[in-house]
């Protein structure tokens, strides 16, 4: 008899385009199967009628998040079509099963007596799928949003398709990378014409804008990134406004803001300006006086600068830091090299949330870059995670954690892939942070996935607050006596408590412009779905000298690359919002013992291991002992 929470079964190389489409056919099949049997002989009580929906949940989940992470990830190009076309398949099914009045009458008439919480709420929130799908419209209107649906899938697969693809380069002199990381340069030797290309990729792009003391250059890496994916991406993100605006008023929301607020903890859609506003407003001090001192920087190399744009800030940024708080950032990736960083990262996080990792070396994976480990409390088994931690061609350009199975408790494994492209060798601290927050994603997936329902199993909390847990979890990677227990120079002296310290107060430089710029994306996020505008080029323009603190570098499209203009769609807020969030979470932390068992265990089984089956308001005020507040957010900004 097989073990029913056994890892999943990856398929070889050569294999996976038919195991993926197999695992396509047969989960839609039994999620069908179960439907056919609620139809025609609906289950005595409604615990059951639960379970049977969250069967078909968990077949059509397995199906989603296996095609979701292929799709991004498989180096064959026909493993990645057949994974959208898995994807699609699975959204016009739910899409029908979200607008068929026969089900819906099946919820409707459920008996809520006698559920517990997690079961009420589950029907609650089943039943407002229905409604949120058109259930009760006429079938015109049915047939028009299941083909919008359609078409959304496909056009945000296109959207991402289109910046996955698109790496553009610069190709360059050697002498004119004056300033790059010595293990840099020699990780990119000139071709036979005497070029060094420079990639859009970011373990290219980032230190090339950083630290090239050549102007031109830095513009010209710049200009590239802010130009991936135009312009093929702009009618599709026009086309994807529209749709989003024509479903939300089909199914009585008055614009597509409105519609996706309701089910976050935001709440409603005007209520995302006011939050913009309200963090524009109170990072405006702290803007003006790091911009002042970065443009002072400036001006000593571009005398009568008026201002300073990106193809220039992360230069000039890296030298403030050096010069005000004496931090080198060539000198302290000197202590981050990746093997080191990664086992420090499963390190930190064992202990702080009572777990440990196991190498799977034997595990079946898409690429020979990835490393599997079990994760195991307490001696059982509760998860599987994958690190993917490189670039490659055809691979996801960003950092992210993506499913692979929901855990459910004494069913399915809990199993989830991070997903970076971070370089092999030594790593910026930033990156450092990066991977940190990402891992935390992973965390909240395997601990959050011990419990009954498939709807609320990992990350399933709202979703403007499913970044708080990873940015709190950022703060592990900024305290000294953490780094020291990995970050390692290759003589083997421990990164300097001192230069920690300095590297803190460094960081603390440019938060303020960090978070107008933050608003600016979030505007955009917002105000392309609310507005639509016609030219989205000069609305961005518009909304850039609103709330950032540098100007527009002409011919440029960087809405185009905007990821987030998919998955988040009018959500960008959504970081800062739970940074807000983050912020007050950790203040019941003490920052001299961050690994202080009684309040790491209490967030851990309080906060992350609820998954979904409590509003994200109500964990946190479990945690803390009160509500949620904006307070230590605010005395972070000014200080």
């Amino acid at each position: 008899m097989s073990d029913p929470v056994a890892p999943l079964q990856l398929p070889g190389p050569d294999d996976a385009q038919d195991w993926v489409e197999t695992l396509a056919r047969d989960g839609l099949a039994d999620a069908r199967r179960v439907v056919e049997g609620l139809r025609s002989a609906p289950p005595g009580s409604t615990l059951s009628l639960l379970r049977a929906w969250d069967e078909v949940a968990r077949s059509l989940s397995n199906v989603a998040a296996v095609a979701s992470l292929l799709a991004n990830v498989h180096p064959a190009e026909g493993v990645r079509t057949a994974c959208e076309d898995a994807e699609q398949e699975v959204e016009r099914y739910v899409t029908a099963l979200r607008q068929d009045r026969d089900l819906y009458e099946v919820f409707a008439g459920a008996d809520a007596t006698g559920l517990d919480p997690v079961a009420v709420r589950l029907l609650t929130k089943t039943l407002d799928d229905f409604r949120r799908a058109g259930v009760d419209l006429d079938d015109g209107d049915r047939r028009r949003l299941a083909l919008i649906h359609e078409r959304l899938t496909a056009v945000g697969q296109e959207f991402g398709r289109t910046i996955r693809d698109d790496v553009r380069t610069v190709r360059v002199p050697a002498e004119r990378l004056a300033g790059m990381p010595q293990d840099w340069l020699d990780a990119h030797p000139a071709a036979d014409d005497g070029l060094v290309t420079v990639s859009t990729e970011y373990p290219d792009s980032v230190p090339a804008r950083m630290f090239v003391r050549d102007a031109d250059v830095r513009r010209q890496v710049t200009v590239a990134f802010l130009e991936r994916g135009w312009p093929q991406n702009e009618q599709l993100l026009r086309e994807l406004f529209d749709l989003r605006a024509e479903l939300a008023t089909l199914v009585g929301y008055a614009d597509w803001a409105a519609y996706d607020a309701d089910v976050k903890m935001i709440g409603s859609g005007p209520a995302i300006p006011e939050f913009i506003d309200r963090i524009a407003e109170a990072a405006a001090e702290p803007m003006r006086r790091d911009l002042d001192l970065l443009l002072e920087r400036y001006r000593r190399d571009v005398p009568g600068a008026v201002a300073i744009d990106t193809a220039d800030s992360l230069y000039y940024e890296e030298l403030v830091r050096q010069e005000r708080h004496d931090v080198d950032a060539q000198e302290v990736r000197t202590y981050f090299d990746f093997a080191r960083v990664r086992q420090g990262l499963l390190d930190v996080t064992g202990r702080l949330f009572g777990l440990s990792y196991e190498p799977v070396p034997g595990a079946p994976v898409w690429h020979e870059d990835v490393t599997a480990y079990e994760v195991l409390r307490g001696g059982e088994r509760i998860g599987r995670i994958y690190l993917d931690l490189h670039p490659r061609a055809g691979k996801y350009k960003h950092a992210a954690q993506f499913t692979l199975a929901d855990g459910l408790g004494g069913r399915q494994l809990a199993e989830g892939v991070l997903v970076c492209n971070f370089s092999r060798g030594l790593m910026e601290h930033d990156h450092v942070v990066t991977l940190f927050h990402e891992f935390g994603h992973l965390v909240h997936h395997v601990l959050a996935g011990q419990g009954e329902w498939t709807r609320f199993s990992g990350v399933a909390t709202e979703w403007d607050f499913v970044e708080a847990p990873s940015q709190m979890l950022e703060e592990w990677a900024w305290d000294a006596d953490v780094l020291r227990t990995f970050a390692v120079s290759a003589s083997g002296e421990q990164i300097p408590a001192d230069l920690v310290a300095r590297m803190r107060a460094a960081d603390d430089f440019g938060k303020g412009y960090h978070a107008r710029t933050q608003m600016f994306y979030a505007a955009m996020s917002y105000w392309f779905h609310t507005s639509r505008p016609a030219d989205l080029t000069a609305a961005m323009r518009e909304l850039q000298e609103r709330y950032s603190p540098f100007p527009y570098i002409e011919g440029t499209h960087m809405f185009a690359s905007f990821g987030h203009l998919s998955g988040y769609s009018s959500a960008y807020y959504t970081y800062m919002w739970s940074l807000v969030i983050a912020k007050d979470l950790f203040s019941a932390f003490d920052p001299a013992d961050l690994f202080a068992p009684e309040v790491a265990a209490r967030y851990r089984d309080r906060v992350l291991a609820p998954g979904g089956s409590r509003d994200a308001a109500d964990l946190v005020a479990d945690f803390l002992g009160r509500p949620s507040s904006f307070d230590a957010y605010a005395a972070w900004l000014a200080r």
